[in-house]
């Protein structure tokens, strides 16, 4: 799937049109499933239905709030620390307890930026407290890659189909 067909066009103060993706335009393709656990739940099962639904993470849930992050990352970590068994390790003592998060009008570039510098690999999106999603550095990737072939399909059409000159009229 392709979500160039979501792109808003924004104006800016020079009169120039510029394309603008957003998280919202990422979600709306991703759809809404969404896997969480809570931080009492045990590392191992987390672990489990992240296998299950091959998912790089799992968002972290208490009373409805967003608390915390799961991602491979951690879990390797928690491996590592403890021998290499997930034991009786809760989902809270390997969680990320303050991931990075972004809305869903936060613009493309922001996220990619965000992602760079914090090293992030996912992102849950909230609109004040409320989860609606998670994107991930593929999703990114991709939709920026799509909006590209995109405006090249765009501009090889528009080159193609440009007007042929008037007999007699030469180009200057």
């Amino acid at each position: 799937m392709s979500i160039v067909g979501y792109i808003e066009s924004k104006t800016q103060d020079d009169g120039h049109e510029e394309n603008t993706m957003k998280v919202s335009d990422i979600l709306r393709i991703k759809g809404t499933t969404l896997y969480t656990t809570t931080p009492l739940s045990p590392l191992a099962e987390a672990v489990q239905t992240m296998a299950d639904h091959n998912l790089g993470s799992i968002l972290v849930m208490d009373h409805g709030d967003l608390v915390g992050i799961l991602t491979f990352r951690e879990v390797i970590l928690a491996l590592t620390n403890n021998g290499g068994t997930l034991g009786q390790t809760t989902v809270r003592a390997a969680m990320d307890d303050h991931p990075l998060t972004c809305s869903p009008d936060t613009e493309l570039d922001e996220v990619r930026r965000m992602m760079l510098e914090r090293h992030a690999r996912y992102l849950p999106v909230l609109s004040k407290r409320e989860l609606m999603g998670v994107v991930s550095f593929y999703d990114v990737a991709k939709a920026v890659v799509d909006s590209q072939n995109f405006e090249n399909q765009m501009l090889k059409a528009y080159i193609r189909d440009w007007p042929a000159e008037e007999e007699g009229v030469k180009a200057s």
